[in-house]
């Protein structure tokens, strides 16, 4: 959860409870596998004013403390249902699910992911998401389980380094335990996600082999490693809404997880989307649904395009990966030098609640 996710956390009272999930992770550094190279050092989004800097948790975490807080607020929440059509009327909408119920209400919003039903709803003809050719797995090591003294990263910093056959990030919470995640390619010649545990703790600890990192002792380490899946992002459709319909985080605009920018872009979604819609009559949804959507936009495409960019360098065959090897030093000490400017329109965005449109301060 990146720090601009966090302030808009606080406009729903949210703040101080996620703030207790997971560690602080404000620190990230960039390594080369292939000799062990340090490439520079980042501050990852700064921090608020109150101190409150960007945290790594789990997901079930994050939605544990969504949904107590939904409960506490008195929200009702049913499950097993799967949405198959939506009837609009003069004074609201009805949803039909697939099981023979209906609900009513004033608006759907579709929160319902990369392949959204409810964004087939709105516009029929929508793009199909846009493959990464990268995996995602990852895992946790138990304190204790590590030889003493072998992690060579200190709590709170992210150790990302370009491996020569996979991309990868450990680190270490206070507890002692250590957090890692691995982007290996994705080829048409293998599908990892059908291995069985033990094969691909094999198949992992061969592609990090060749580092001159602890990367294949933190795998070897790790009991239950996350089957691996595949990464694609959502660039652009035509409209996020429809009368009484609209989108909201992945379903309209899902980024690469490189950008680490997932949760915290779908809270900006929901706090504008409250905004927009606080105190009106339910005749004027539809233009509240349009301002939503043309406050949201731009700046949810730009971060898609950012996280897109940022994945790029981890798509690394054998001859490309000699050629970056010998010059992302000098690519990462001209983005160091300027990494303010680069990534302040990211991390500083701040929604004003009381206000018809939000500002960068």
């Amino acid at each position: 959860m990146a720090v601009n996710g966090f302030d808009a956390l606080d406009t729903l009272g949210l703040k101080a409870a996620a703030g207790h999930l997971g560690f602080s992770t404000p620190l990230m550094s960039m390594y080369l596998g292939s000799n062990g190279k340090h490439l520079v050092d980042f501050d990852y989004g700064g921090s608020l004013p109150d101190g409150t800097t960007a945290r790594t948790m789990t997901r079930s975490e994050l939605y544990s403390m969504l949904r107590q807080e939904v409960g506490r607020r008195g929200i009702r929440i049913e499950y097993g249902k799967r949405l198959t059509e939506v009837e609009e009327m003069p004074d609201g909408v009805r949803a039909g699910f697939h099981d023979g119920t209906t609900a009513h209400g004033d608006i759907v919003v579709g929160a319902d992911g990369l392949h959204s039903r409810v964004r087939t709803l709105i516009y029929p003809e929508s793009p199909e998401p846009r493959n990464i050719p990268l995996l995602n797995t990852g895992g946790i090591v138990p304190a204790g389980v590590l030889p003493p003294g072998l992690l060579d990263v200190e709590a709170g910093r992210m150790k990302m380094v370009f491996g020569k056959r996979c991309f990868y990030c450990y680190m270490q919470d206070p507890d002692g335990r250590t957090w890692w995640f691995a982007n290996p390619l994705q080829r048409t010649s293998e599908d990892p996600a059908t291995l069985d545990a033990e094969a691909r703790k094999a198949w992992l600890t061969k592609l990090v082999g060749g580092d001159r990192t602890i990367m294949a002792a933190i795998i070897t380490a790790t009991d239950d490693i996350i089957r691996p899946y595949t990464t694609s992002d959502f660039p652009s459709i035509p409209r996020w809404q429809r009368g009484r319909l609209v989108l909201v985080g992945d379903a309209a605009h899902a980024a690469s997880p490189s950008s680490g920018q997932g949760a915290s872009m779908a809270i900006e979604d929901a706090v504008t989307l409250g905004r927009s819609l606080q105190g009106l009559e339910s005749v004027s949804i539809p233009e509240a649904l349009a301002r939503y959507e043309n406050e949201r936009r731009t700046r949810a495409e730009a971060v898609v395009e950012w996280g897109r960019r940022n994945a790029a360098p981890k798509i690394r065959g054998q001859f490309k990966r000699v050629f970056e090897d010998l010059v992302l030093p000098a690519v990462f000490r001209g983005i160091a030098r300027k990494s303010e400017d680069n990534f302040d329109w990211v991390y500083r965005h701040h929604i004003e609640w009381d206000t018809a449109t939000s500002g960068v301060h």
